[in-house]
Parts: structure tokens; sequence; C-alpha cells
């Protein structure tokens, strides 16, 4: 049997019939934002990403990425209201017949700004907090924005928009669930994301400090559906478990290169958003290639598609047409090599690396303090913060 670390990099994944379109399509339109916050999934070396794409090179991307398939867009960041053109590329979408749906942090989001995306034809809304508290919410993004968020809330029902809020839970935040759930009902919101942080980015760097213990992990699951049966159908709350709480990894992106494109703000072109980091690629940028040739023909691209770059224990696992492996961004950041099976996978070899990490987290869950600063996400430079639990608001329960 052929080893697949032996295939060439153009090869790899051949095995795999030719991918549907990018039904999925992100713009992450610049990396600026007036956040901070510690679980940011964006690059840590931002110094180095590119200049941005200006207005008709994202235009251009619009409309080859509509005539290969794309049907549902994105448009994120950073945060994407930084760009002043962001109500041309939203009418430049519709027109096209994308479903368009902006992601923020609401800051930036001013009435007549809001007035002007309805009218360019904007379809959806999600609203990002960190916390129910104005202090924990501050803290976290190292911000003043609480009570603004609160009010593009209120603007996003007055235009009669879906109310989608994410809130993204780590151990400085997931016991305040039922506090978080409670706002939500408040606001009048329709969807709530519940997303337990990934690590990547400068979520990887906090992960001493943000994963959660298992007792925690528990109490915010019961506390869900303790709201869910008192709500019922009025609000819909998505509660996504963190990997490192699992023992089968997700299809991270339904499988790299399936349907997922993401664009970075310098115009490097992504199969998922953190995949800049995995060694060995040379993503193309979409200054210098279309996205046809990117999506179908890029070494790149084609590398984590089908299973000829499965190593064991995967290349013989039935379920491997189901996770794909799981994520290669995380098999790299744990192990060193991004060909490795997911080690959330119970059947991976690395697998104590994540046992050990939830281990330490236990160890951390009852301590008075952070057993390190947090990282702040900074655009210029990483600022450090000494943290510590009466700043923090409530302690761990």
């Amino acid at each position: 049997m052929t080893d697949p670390a032996a295939v060439p990099a153009e090869r790899q994944g051949s095995d795999a019939a030719r991918p549907g379109p990018p039904l999925w399509l992100l713009l992450e339109l610049t990396y600026r934002c007036p956040l901070h916050c510690v679980f940011c999934y964006n690059p840590t070396d931002l110094s180095n990403v590119g200049r941005e794409l200006e207005t008709a090179e994202w235009l251009r991307v619009l409309a080859e990425a509509r005539a290969l398939g794309s049907v549902q867009l994105g448009l994120s960041g950073g945060e994407p209201l930084a760009r002043e053109d962001l109500e041309t590329i939203v009418a430049a979408a519709h027109r096209l017949g994308f479903y368009t749906n902006l992601i923020t942090s609401g800051v930036g989001l001013t009435e007549a700004r809001l007035a002007a995306l309805q009218a360019a034809g904007l379809d959806h809304i999600q609203l990002s907090f960190q916390d129910s508290t104005r202090r924990m919410n501050d803290f976290l993004s190292s911000t003043r924005t609480f009570e603004l968020k609160s009010r593009v809330a209120a603007l996003i029902r007055k235009y009669r928009y879906p109310m989608v809020l994410n809130v993204v839970l780590h151990r400085l935040n997931i016991d305040h669930v039922e506090e978080i759930l409670d706002m939500a009902e408040r606001m009048g919101a329709d969807y709530v994301e519940l997303a337990n942080t990934q690590y990547y980015g400068w979520a990887w760097r906090n992960r001493a400090q943000l994963l959660p213990s298992r007792a925690q992990l528990r109490r915010a699951e019961e506390a869900t559906a303790r709201f869910r049966e008192r709500v019922g159908r009025r609000m819909r709350v998505f509660f996504v478990v963190p990997d490192y709480f699992e023992v089968r990894p997700k299809p991270c992106m339904s499988g790299l290169g399936r349907v997922f494109l993401g664009i970075a703000p310098d115009g490097v072109a992504l199969p998922c958003q953190s995949a800049r980091m995995l060694p060995g690629l040379d993503f193309p940028n979409v200054r210098a290639a279309s996205i046809r040739s990117i999506w179908y023909d890029s070494p790149a691209f084609n590398r984590y598609r089908g299973e000829a770059w499965m190593k064991e224990p995967c290349r013989s696992c039935p379920e491997r047409g189901r996770d794909f492996g799981g994520c290669r961004c995380q098999a790299y950041l744990l192990t060193g090599d991004a060909a490795n099976a997911d080690p959330v996978c119970a059947l991976s070899p690395h697998h104590h690396l994540v046992t050990e990490a939830v281990a330490a987290a236990e160890r951390q869950a009852g301590a008075p303090a952070l057993a390190a600063p947090l990282a702040f996400r900074d655009y210029r430079e990483v600022t450090r913060a000494d943290s510590r639990a009466d700043t923090l608001g409530r302690r761990p329960k």
C-alpha cells in the first residue's frame, strides 16, 4: 500500500471525485477590529498579512464564485464594518443572487448604516456578545461595548431582521450560560449560538486559561436544556460542544475543499479560516488566480480531498467518509503533522494530548486566579494583561 506521505502534493486527493462547487463562500474583508478578544481565531501574526483587497477585487471574487455555484455568503473579519465599501459589496452580492450574512461585533452599525445595508439587500445579521454583563463582556474584549451591543440588538429588531446572537463560551464565562440565555430572551432573540471556543489563533495561545472543566461543561448543558424546555419553539438555541470533550472528531468544514471557500483580507484563498497555518501548502491568491482554478486545480485545495492522504488509523476507519479524519489544523497544532488523525479521536495515538489538556483544566478549575496572563488580540501587537478571579466577576462554582 502506498504511503500517503510519499504521494506528491498535487496528486493528494486524486482518488476523490471532482468536488462540487464551493457552496459556502466566506469573505474575511479585514482583520482590523475594534475588539481584542482573547479567543479570536484570527492569525496571531497579523503584521505579516498583506494589504487588503480593494473593492473591485472583492467584486470580481463575488462574480467568479457565484458563476461557479456559490450561494451562501458570509461577510466577516475582524470587523467587516471597518470596511467603508461594505454596502457596495453587499449590493453586488445581492444582485448576483447570494444569501448574505453579516457577522459582526456591532461596533460601527449605526441606524443610518443599517438602513443602507438593508437597502443594499443584506439578508441576515449575526451579532456577537462576550457575556451577559457589562463587566465581563468588556473585559473579554478589552473594550467598553456592552451598551453599544445592546443598542445594536434593538436596531436589528427594529429593522425586522431575525435576532441571531452568538456567544463564544470558555472557562471565564461558561458558568454564566443561564444569564446569557436570559439576556437573549429579553432582547427578543430568535436564535442563539453558544459556541464553545475552538482552539486556533489567539484562543490557542490562551488555551490553558480558557479550556473549561467537565463540570462546567455539564452545568452549561443542563442550563441550556432547562432553558429550551421553558421557551419551547420561541427561540432556537444551538450548543456547540468543544472538540476536546468529544471522542469522535467533527467533520471539519464537511471536509477540506468540499463545500467551503474562505478568502482572507489579503486575497489568500483558504479551505478553512485557519488553514494558512498549515506547513508545506502554498495557498493561492485571488489576485493571481481565478476562483475556478483555485477551487479545482490548486494543489493546496486538493491536498486533503479524498482519502489518499490519510494515515492509519483514519485510512482503515469505517468513519473516514463521515468525519474526514477530523480537523487538519487541530492535528497540526497538537502533533506537528497535519496528516495525523485529529487527536480528539479516541482512536488516535495522540489522543492523550487532548485528555492531558482537559486534565490540566480540571486541576485549574478551582484555582482563585488564572495560571498565566491572557494574551489579548491586538492588530498591532500582543498585549498582555494580568487577570485575577475577582477582576473577572463571578468566581468558578
